[in-house]
């Protein structure tokens, strides 16, 4: 499920960085949530199956807090990304006129640099807050299928349900397979 979610994700990267015509606000969202996604998952799974092969559950006090401050940036990542993501159709769908002159490439940028900083800001006040406090009284194993399902299903969905559903990346998934198919032959 690591490597799917982590392929799916760069595969939409490629996708959009290779097609010009993906160049649009929508897919550089898109591309970002992608980033966000691979981030999120990398922070947690890569010590999980350490954990799982060496039949060991330490990790280091600044291992854990590295681990947490990074699975949390990823996650509210991904939450403002898909807040701007919705903006953004927002403009589409009620200001068609307007949409390229209010979504230019210079706040596209501005809004991803703003959700970095709006989450980084956030993360100190409320994450910690929420990830030190007191645990709800769950059994282990439903706590850690709730963790699975969370931290890996979630960011492996995302490709398939914001991207390779889509008619402009299917199209350009099928040049770009088309284009190796004939370089080959």
């Amino acid at each position: 499920m690591y490597l799917v979610t982590v392929l799916g994700n760069l595969l939409i990267i490629l996708i959009i960085s290779s097609d010009p015509h993906l160049h649009t606000p929508m897919y550089f969202f898109l591309s970002n949530l992608s980033l966000a996604d691979i981030g999120f998952i990398s922070t947690t799974v890569p010590k999980m199956i350490v954990n799982i092969q060496t039949h060991s559950r330490v990790i280091s006090y600044v291992g854990c807090l590295t681990q947490m401050s990074l699975f949390i940036l990823s996650g509210c990542m991904d939450d403002m990304l898909l807040t701007v993501m919705a903006y953004d159709r927002f403009v589409a769908i009620c200001h068609p006129l307007h949409y390229s002159a209010i979504m230019n490439p210079h706040l596209c940028g501005f809004l991803v640099l703003m959700s970095f900083w709006i989450i980084v800001g956030l993360f100190y006040g409320t994450g910690l807050s929420a990830y030190l406090g007191s645990a709800v009284s769950l059994s282990p194993r439903t706590c850690a299928v709730f963790s699975v399902m969370y931290t890996v299903v979630s960011p492996m969905m995302n490709p398939f349900i914001y991207s390779l559903r889509n008619r402009d990346i299917k199209t350009t998934l099928r040049r770009i397979h088309s284009n190796e198919d004939n370089h080959r032959t």
